[in-house]
C-alpha cells in the first residue's frame, strides 16, 4: 500500500495545523422525514436532473449511524471534523425551531469533543428549505434575513462548543450552478439567467454578512468565516481573445465572491454586463457583506480552461487525455499553489486560510473486502505538497480537510461518484476503510509521534 508522507521539517507537522475530514448534511444524513423538505428533495424528483435517478432520502443514513461514524472519524486520528447543518432540520416549515433536530447536532458535537475532535460547522451547504424557495429562494432578498435568524438559532444552541462557523459553502455553486446554469437545485428559473445568478449571489453574500454579528454574539470564542471554491482560470491558447476570456472567467467565477468580502465591491466585470443582467444592490449592502471574517475556507479540486467567444465572453473547455478523475477533472495540484499565492499578493487583508475541501473521485471497486485507491493517495500526496509550497511562499494556511470522509450522494451525479476515503455500501450501509484512509491513519499517527518527540521536556 502506498503511503502519504510529510517532510520532518514541514510546517504541516506543527501542533496548531489542523488535519480533518469533511462531509455535508444532505449528502450523508438521510432521515428525510426528520426535516423540512429542501430544494434538493424537489430537484431529485424532477425527470433527468440526477444522473442515476437517485435522491438523498437515505444517503449514508448518518442520522441513524452517527455514533458509529464518530468512532470511525476518531479512528482516523484527525484533529477536526467539518460538517454542515441541515437548515430544514433546525427550522420547521412553520418557521418554529425543531428542538429534536438541534439536539441531534448537540449530541454529535459533544461526542466529537469527548474524543478530542474539534467541530467546524458550515451553516449552508446548498439545502435551502423548499418553503423558502417557494417564496423566491435566493432571488428573494428576504431569504438573507431568514438565514441570519437560522444562524442565530444554531449559534445559540451550539455556541463555543464549535471551533468555527462558516456561513456559506461555495456560493458560486448555489448561485451559478443553481440559479444561472440550472444544473443544480433549484434548476432553471424564469427570467434572465445571468441576472438570476448575479442576484442570487448577492443575496447569498448578504446573508453571510447579516449572520456574522449573530454568530459572534452567541459564539464569541469561535472563529467565523465563509467557504469559497477556487479554480485557476487558464487560457486555451496564447491568443489575446483566450487570455482575455481567462481573466473574465477568473473575475466571474472566483473574484465575484471574494472581492465583495474583502473590498466591499464587485469586480469591474460588473460594468460589462447589460443593465438588465446586473444585481439589485441596496445602499449599505456592500458594507454588510464586507464585515471582517476570521478565516477563509478554500475548496480546491482542479483548474479550468477557457476560450473567448464571438460575443466577447468566455467558454470553458473540458479537459481531455489520461489521468482524469471519474468526474472528468484534471489532477492539477500546482493550481492550488498558483491560486493561493495570487490571492495573497492581490489582497493585503486576506484572512488565514483553511483548505476546507480537497479530494478526488475514482471507481474504487471492492476486491476481497479491500478497496485499493492508489490514485487517490497520489492525489493527496501531491496536494499536500502544494499546500506546503504555498506556506513556504507566504500563504497563511491553518488546516487541511479531506473531501470526503465517506462516499455519499454526489448532487447531480447521484451515487455514481465516490469521493470518500471510506467506502459505503449504500444497500447495507457497511463502511470500509479504503487504502487512502489507512494511509491517512498512518500519516497522522506518525505526525503525532513526531510532535511528541519534539515537545520540550
Amino acid at each position: 500500500m502506498k503511503k502519504i508522507t510529510i517532510n520532518d521539517r514541514s510546517p504541516l507537522l506543527t501542533s496548531d495545523f489542523v488535519f480533518g475530514v469533511a462531509t455535508s448534511s444532505f449528502q450523508i444524513e438521510g432521515d428525510s422525514d426528520g426535516r423540512a423538505t429542501c430544494i434538493w428533495d424537489t430537484f431529485c424528483r424532477q425527470t433527468g436532473t440526477i444522473k442515476d435517478n437517485s435522491n438523498g432520502d437515505h444517503a449514508c443514513e448518518h442520522v441513524k449511524y452517527w455514533q458509529q461514524d464518530v468512532e470511525l472519524i476518531a479512528s482516523l486520528g484527525v484533529d477536526a471534523y467539518r460538517l454542515s447543518i441541515a437548515w430544514g432540520r433546525v427550522i420547521n416549515e412553520d418557521e418554529s425551531i425543531n428542538q429534536q433536530g438541534l439536539q441531534f447536532y448537540r449530541k454529535l458535537v459533544q461526542a466529537l469533543a469527548s474524543r478530542g475532535i474539534k467541530t467546524h460547522v458550515t451553516l449552508y451547504h446548498w439545502d435551502l428549505p423548499q418553503y423558502l424557495e417557494d417564496r423566491g429562494g435566493w432571488l428573494n432578498r428576504e431569504t438573507a434575513y431568514r438565514f441570519a435568524e437560522y444562524a442565530e438559532a444554531v449559534a445559540q444552541a451550539l455556541g463555543n462548543s464549535v471551533a468555527s462557523y462558516a456561513t456559506i459553502n461555495e456560493p458560486f455553486c448555489s448561485a451559478y450552478l443553481g440559479y444561472e446554469a440550472g444544473i443544480h437545485a433549484p434548476g432553471p428559473q424564469p427570467g434572465n439567467r445571468r441576472k438570476n445568478g448575479r442576484q442570487a449571489a448577492h443575496h447569498i453574500l448578504l446573508a453571510h454578512g447579516l449572520a456574522l454579528p449573530k454568530l459572534r454574539q452567541h459564539a464569541p470564542q469561535a472563529q467565523h468565516g465563509i467557504v469559497l471554491n477556487f479554480s485557476p482560470c487558464h487560457a486555451a491558447s496564447a491568443a489575446e481573445q483566450d487570455k482575455r476570456a481567462a481573466k473574465q472567467a477568473h473575475a466571474y467565477h472566483n473574484l465575484w465572491y471574494l472581492q465583495p468580502l474583502l473590498q466591499g465591491s464587485y469586480p469591474d466585470l460588473l460594468q460589462q454586463l447589460q443593465p438588465e443582467e446586473r444585481p439589485e444592490i441596496i445602499d449599505g449592502d456592500m458594507a454588510v457583506i464586507a464585515r471582517p471574517i476570521d478565516f477563509l475556507g478554500v475548496n480546491y479540486y482542479t483548474r479550468t480552461t477557457f476560450k473567448g467567444t464571438e460575443n466577447g465572453w468566455f467558454k470553458d473547455i473540458p479537459p481531455s487525455g489520461d489521468g482524469l478523475t471519474t468526474m472528468g477533472w484534471e489532477v492539477y495540484p500546482q493550481g492550488l499553489t498558483e491560486i493561493l499565492t495570487e490571492l495573497t499578493k492581490t489582497y493585503a487583508n486576506l484572512p488565514p486560510i483553511y483548505i476546507t475541501e480537497n479530494g478526488a473521485a475514482y471507481p474504487d471497486p471492492v476486491i476481497d473486502g479491500n478497496i485499493h485507491d492508489p490514485q487517490r493517495i497520489d492525489y493527496f500526496q501531491q496536494h499536500l505538497t502544494a499546500v506546503e509550497q504555498s506556506m513556504q511562499q507566504g500563504v497563511d494556511i491553518r488546516g487541511y480537510f479531506i473531501w470526503s470522509l465517506m462516499d455519499n450522494f454526489e448532487w447531480a451525479e447521484g451515487y455514481t461518484q465516490r469521493f470518500g476515503i471510506v467506502h459505503v455500501d449504500f444497500k447495507t450501509q457497511q463502511r470500509r476503510l479504503k487504502d487512502s484512509a489507512k494511509a491517512w491513519q498512518q500519516l497522522l499517527l506518525e505526525r503525532k509521534h513526531k510532535m511528541i518527540a519534539t515537545e520540550p521536556c
